[in-house]
């Protein structure tokens, strides 16, 4: 593990009044790679993320990865006095990232207009429902309506089953790593514009899935499509060899090929014939076929002897992994992309390491996520540089 912030954003001053999962795994993304990210919290409760999940002897674990590398720090918004500390946050900050909803941001001053006044050149990421210009500004918002009305959730599942949402905060998640991403071409301009005067990045949760499913909308457009669910498949590029197979040893195997010679690789193992899926017509129209012979050839198989198999040929293939199967796996080993990171609660823990990997100047996990307001003197004595007596006003108010 890492024993102290490295990476590529050391320096870089980030505060966050954003909640469980889309704006904190942006500061996620910065603070892994050595950003001083500053978690806003309320008193006494705390993050929302803090109590979802599963514990180990009352301990919830998945703040301990979601709050990792951060400050935390306790600011009761409500109060006047606590706005206050916020708007010095925002002055001491290059990033400022909010999540809640657009009349709140007004209220409070942390709206664009006043983080723009209070700091002229912050980079403001403001993630939402549906966008603060749109007429639904206000309207409360979560990943998983994102998802919805991003078109994944039509377009996963089977064509005779219901529309079907992925097992993780799959739209926050998105979001995160696309506002980390705009914060980042922002602060390029920063520092090499000298016109620059500030951001505002405004981003809804549906857009970044929106964006990545590149061809739904110029298919409607072009042909008056509409892509529906298919399976394993991709709705709109067919493969001859797409699909997740059971082995003998009840096991799952994800096969794949698209190329001319890939399914041929394939062909020849189960034994079909070669002038049968010849050119790329043949072997989308034997496809079912094939699927079917392949399924029988991995059933009668144990998941080693497939992959052995498969290896041999040049089949690209790989068992679907559980996290079981994650934490021994020698390729996550070989990457160090698993890290052990000592926690107070919990002792050593296993997580994910700070990715991607930087060979120069590389990030790393150096706290796993701190108790609720753990670095409250830090942050307002050390940075902001409040004195005793304010100090001890706001803690007296229950303000911090």
């Amino acid at each position: 593990m890492a024993s102290e912030q490295r990476g590529q954003l050391r320096g870089l001053k980030v505060v966050e009044f954003a909640h469980v999962v889309a704006g904190p795994l942006a500061g996620s993304m910065l603070a892994d790679q050595g950003a001083d990210v500053v978690h806003v919290e309320p008193p006494g409760t705390g993050d929302a993320a803090r109590a979802m999940g599963p514990a180990r002897d009352g301990v919830p674990l998945w703040f301990k990865v979601a709050g990792r590398n951060k400050r935390s720090v306790t600011l009761d918004l409500h109060d006047p006095g606590g706005r206050q500390v916020a708007h010095r946050l925002v002055a001491w900050a290059d990033v400022v990232i909010v999540t809640l909803r657009a009349s709140r941001l007004r209220a409070w001053e942390l709206d664009w207009e006043a983080v723009h006044r209070i700091n002229p050149r912050a980079v403001l990421l403001q993630i939402s429902g549906f966008g603060a210009t749109s007429s639904q500004a206000d309207a409360p918002g979560f990943g998983k309506v994102g998802e919805a009305r991003s078109g994944v959730v039509h377009l996963t599942g089977f064509p005779d089953g219901p529309p079907v949402h992925t097992g993780f905060s799959h739209g926050d998640a998105v979001t995160g790593l696309m506002g980390a991403y705009a914060v980042l071409a922002a602060l390029h301009r920063r520092a090499n514009d000298p016109s620059f005067d500030g951001e505002w990045i405004d981003l809804a949760l549906f857009e970044p899935l929106f964006r990545l499913v590149e061809w739904q909308v110029i298919t409607h457009d072009q042909l008056g499509v509409v892509p529906g669910r298919s399976g394993n498949q991709l709705a709109v590029a067919p493969a001859a060899v797409i699909n997740t197979y059971l082995s003998a040893d009840a096991e799952w195997i994800t096969v794949t090929s698209a190329t001319l010679r890939s399914v041929l690789n394939v062909v020849r193992l189960v034994g079909l014939p070669e002038e049968a899926y010849a050119t790329t017509e043949q072997q989308l129209a034997g496809r079912v076929r094939l699927d079917a012979v392949l399924r029988d050839w991995v059933a009668a198989r144990t998941t080693e002897e497939c992959l052995r198999a498969f290896a041999e040929a040049e089949v690209v293939a790989s068992p679907v992994l559980t996290a079981e199967d994650i934490v021994s796996d020698p390729v996550y080993a070989e990457r160090g992309d698993i890290v052990t990171v000592d926690d107070p609660d919990l002792g050593p823990v296993r997580m994910q390491a700070a990715l991607p990997h930087f060979h120069q100047a590389p990030g790393g996990v150096w706290r796993t996520g701190p108790a609720l307001g753990e670095d409250n003197a830090l942050v307002y004595r050390d940075w902001l540089g409040l004195d005793a007596g304010e100090l001890a006003k706001l803690e007296e108010r229950g303000v911090i």
